[in-house]
């Protein structure tokens, strides 16, 4: 499913989009300092310019950090372009399990939506539009 450019956040296991999304950004794999093994690449990060936890992050390979990303089952949340338009460097990295039930959830609110005859998105802060926001106020 492609990033759609208002505010809707997409999840990816596919390596090539990670890498071009995060390299597009300025971007680069790290791990949290003093997390790592000698064959393990410990907590994963995405390490932008000017972001300021930058002396807690060690910047690793791109191999290092898809074979953690693997073993670990992980899927990359990210979103093309805020609310208000702008490129967005919103990402997140989740588990595979919490994306499912993500898509799951999705699909109710999709399906629910449908029936009424409404519009419903799923905004990366949560927050729904269209019908079914206003149906889940009215239920309050």
């Amino acid at each position: 499913m492609p990033a759609s450019g208002n505010g809707e956040a997409t999840v990816t296991t596919d390596h090539k989009t990670i890498r071009e999304w995060v390299e597009s950004r300025g971007g680069h794999p790290a791990s949290v300092e003093g997390t790592a093994g000698k064959s393990d690449a410990g907590l994963l990060r995405i390490d932008y310019p000017g972001y300021r936890g930058k002396a807690s992050l060690t910047e690793i390979s791109w191999d290092e950090f898809f074979g953690k990303f693997e073993e670990k089952k992980l899927a990359f949340l990210y979103q093309e372009r805020s609310a208000s338009g702008r490129e967005s460097r919103f990402s997140k990295l989740i588990t595979r399990r919490g994306a499912e039930r993500r898509d799951r959830a999705r699909a109710r609110r999709s399906g629910a939506d449908a029936a009424a005859g409404g519009e419903s998105r799923a905004s990366c802060d949560g927050k729904e539009s269209g019908a079914a926001s206003r149906r889940s106020t009215s239920r309050k």
